[in-house]
């Protein structure tokens, strides 16, 4: 397995790179904590590919995707006829891991019976299957991963103040990309550049002034993961490969205009006055249909100004370029 590359050169990023490179020779438990999207598994790799370990296992485990009971077993593992529907032995992710790096992601979400079996093996490197007698030993550095409060559970007895002593050998607190603004353009164009590939353009055509404008503005909540994904949606769904980006899709679930976002209200079961009522209707229909002529005037005539590139449409009628869509296919108009 190789080591996935390193994107970014802000400060903040380079920061906790050269404290990942000094702690990485160092035989100690680490924790890596950051927001979501992140990178706080690529850290763990970067640890664990830098270290003396490179050459043994890397094994990782998500340990909110498991229920607690199945949590011990994956990382202890179990003998036969520890529990209904053991029918076999099975090696738990510290033997798998032995000579190498064992990656604890989502480590906050752990009972506290999972946890002092952990802190046994930090302290004495022993442990027990499920069911089992014998007593194992296991030679494995551990990095925990979390983006919770771990001194804040310490505090609410979720979390045991002994283990989070001797898993925060030291900890690597990972800047969100709202920290990391000169990272943004270099990372966007990364994931353009695969993505392109991957839909067989000859080449990445690059952001346009506007495209670049909403990537170094966003805030990004969903850090790098989130980055990665709207990229790559723009470039997928941008018409042309020979022209620059112009539309960033931040947000999937944008408004579709074409939901009809009004209904009419419904008819009284006995109207006084049938006339009236009938007047009434066919003046808000007489409305609505100036209005959707309106719209159609207007969005032709910007196309037209704009040589029927719908980014530029979309940019000059301040509408984002899904909302541009669903009104072309609205008036079902064509080039």
């Amino acid at each position: 397995m190789a080591e996935q590359r390193i994107i970014g050169s802000s400060g903040a990023w380079l920061e906790s790179l050269d404290q990942v490179s000094r702690l990485a020779a160092i035989n100690r438990p680490v924790l890596v904590l950051g927001e979501r999207g992140t990178g706080k598994e690529l850290i763990a790799e970067r640890l664990h590919f830098l270290s003396g370990r490179w050459d043994h296992p890397l094994i990782k485990v998500n340990c909110a995707s498991f229920s607690d009971e199945l949590l011990e077993s994956e990382l202890f593992g179990h003998e036969a006829g520890a529990f209904t529907g053991a029918n076999r032995t099975h090696i738990g992710r510290f033997e798998r891991a032995q000579g190498g790096t064992l990656l604890l992601d989502e480590l906050a979400t752990m009972n506290l019976r999972v946890q002092e079996k952990i802190l046994r093996v930090i302290e004495y490197g022993e442990f027990e299957r499920l069911g089992g007698r014998q007593t194992l030993t296991t030679d494995v550095r551990i990095v925990g991963a979390t983006n919770g409060d771990l001194k804040a559970l310490a505090k609410q007895e979720k979390f045991r103040e002994d283990l989070l002593d001797r898993l925060a050998f030291d900890v690597i607190r990972l800047p969100p990309l709202r920290q990391r603004l000169g990272d943004i353009t270099e990372l966007a164009d990364h994931f353009a550049v695969r993505i392109s590939h991957e839909l067989g353009w000859p080449l990445f055509p690059g952001f346009s002034d506007h495209a670049l404008q909403t990537l170094e503005t966003h805030t990004w909540p969903g850090n790098v993961r989130e980055l990665k994904n709207a990229v790559e949606r723009s470039v997928y769904r941008w018409d042309n490969p020979h022209d620059p980006i112009d539309i960033i899709v931040v947000d999937p679930f944008g408004p579709d205009t074409t939901v009809e976002t009004e209904k009419q209200p419904k008819a009284a079961s006995e109207p006084k006055d049938q006339t009236e009522k009938t007047t009434k209707e066919k003046t808000q229909e007489t409305f609505q249909e100036a209005v959707e002529n309106y719209q159609r005037q207007l969005l032709t005539k910007a196309l037209e100004d704009n040589q029927f590139h719908q980014g530029n449409t979309a940019k000059s009628l301040g509408l984002s370029y899904d909302q541009l869509r669903g009104l072309y296919r609205k008036f079902k108009l064509s080039a």
